[in-house]
This record gives structure tokens, sequence and C-alpha cells, in this order.
């Protein structure tokens, strides 16, 4: 139970959280992107089951690979991609957090 309270509080109150406290005139906006982060986990549409609580997504789906990651890891550097980028590198910490509270 706590592990998914940690794994959706990061998905989904982090994105909240950093809007409000540095984005304070663009907030609605920036959460907006922030929170779109969560759609890479379309890629769990390609997997079977769908949903696995016990499967760690960093490196199983497509979307969540460590060359997707390392791209993610990019965007934050170019002033146009840089809240996407850290949409998604919020959207990997959080699923890698979910992995390591998985193995405990």
């Amino acid at each position: 139970m706590l592990r998914h309270l940690i794994h959706y509080g990061i998905h989904f109150l982090v994105p909240v959280l950093i809007a409000l406290w540095f984005f304070r005139d663009n907030r609605i906006r920036v959460m907006l992107i922030l929170l779109a982060g969560i759609l890479i986990d379309v890629d769990h549409f390609f997997a079977t089951p769908i949903f696995d609580s016990g499967r760690c997504s960093i490196g199983h789906h497509p979307l969540h690979s460590y060359w997707a990651i390392t791209a993610y890891s990019i965007l934050p550097f170019f002033k146009k991609t840089r809240l996407l980028g850290l949409a998604l590198i919020i959207h990997i910490i959080a699923d890698m957090t979910d992995c390591v509270l998985l193995r405990l």
C-alpha cells in the first residue's frame, strides 16, 4: 500500500508542487505539461498483461527503456523541451522508485 502511495504521489503530487512552487506565473500550464508525463505509460498497452503490479516498468516497456531515459535526460538542456523533459524525468523517477520499493 505504501509503495503505491509513494509511486502515485510522485506521479501526481510532485508535478503539482513543482508547478505551484517554481512556476507561479504559469502554474496551470506547467502543471498540465508536467502531469502529461504520465502519457508515456501508453506503452503498457503493448505488454501482456497490460498491468502487472509486480513488474518493474524500467527496461520492460519501450518508452521506459534505457535509451528512452537517456533521451529524456537530454531534453531539459534545451529551452523548448525543458518542461517536457522534466515531466518525463519525474515519471521515470516515480517508476524507478516503484522498482526499488518492489524489491524490498
